[in-house]
């Protein structure tokens, strides 16, 4: 079993022009191609928090959205959202509460596919380098608890400039830290900020960071995505 994952930090929908364009965002996603997607800000911060992301246009491109949303209106649990295609069956959704002072979260999806059990989590890790490695350790012991154990995919915006050194430590020699590639800011990337990690049972064959105009334009993040693969 083979599957894209990626992640991409939306930026509220608003790109280096400072104008919001839903359209730019679909177009990127769409360019990705990933099986399953974490987002990150898909939804307005103040007032309603509503998405930035029509739901429709999402689900016309074959995903299906987790049902954790904050607002009526919203997509993402704190900003955070997985999409994963519909040929994919989502068991379950949950919330992973993490340590913070602004609002941050992360989202856990259990999925099926292929008579295989899948675990996925979606995350915008907060700036401050020990609260990173707070909330790094919460996902992990959220995922500890989780029964049965599955082959876990976790991804997103970790806002870590350094490769393997910070709070990328926390994942020990037990997990596989991608760095796809330099993320942000998207026209001149510098740091490797959107990073995939993987449990030790998936093979990587592939990963990058997808550069096109329109992502250069849709976001302040370049998304990134890997192709990982699951034995028998």
């Amino acid at each position: 079993m083979e599957l894209k994952f990626a992640s991409y930090n939306i930026h509220k929908a608003v790109g280096t022009d400072r104008r919001r364009d839903a359209d730019r965002i679909l177009t990127v996603i769409r360019e990705v191609g990933a099986d399953i997607i974490a987002l990150q800000e898909v939804d307005r911060r103040f007032g309603t928090r509503e998405s930035v992301l029509p739901r429709a246009l999402i689900e016309e491109q074959g995903y299906e959205i987790d049902p954790l949303f904050m607002r009526p209106t919203s997509l993402g649990w704190h900003g955070n959202t997985i999409l994963v295609r519909r040929e994919i069956t989502m068991i379950e959704a949950a919330p992973v509460h993490l340590p913070m002072l602004e609002p941050r979260g992360a989202v856990r999806v259990e999925l099926q596919h292929e008579e295989r059990r899948l675990r996925v989590v979606g995350m915008h890790l907060d700036l401050s380098g020990l609260r990173r490695r707070h909330q790094i350790r919460s996902v992990l012991e959220d995922a500890g608890r989780c029964d049965p154990g599955c082959p876990t995919v976790l991804m997103g915006d970790f806002n870590e400039w350094s490769l393997r050194g910070g709070s990328m430590r926390e994942f020990g020699s037990a997990w596989q830290v991608l760095a796809p590639g330099k993320s942000f800011p998207s026209q001149q990337p510098i740091a490797p900020l959107d990073r995939i990690v993987l449990s030790q049972e998936w093979e990587c064959t592939g990963h990058g960071v997808h550069h096109s105009a329109m992502a250069a334009a849709a976001s302040d993040h370049l998304p990134i995505w890997a192709t990982v693969k699951l034995g028998g």
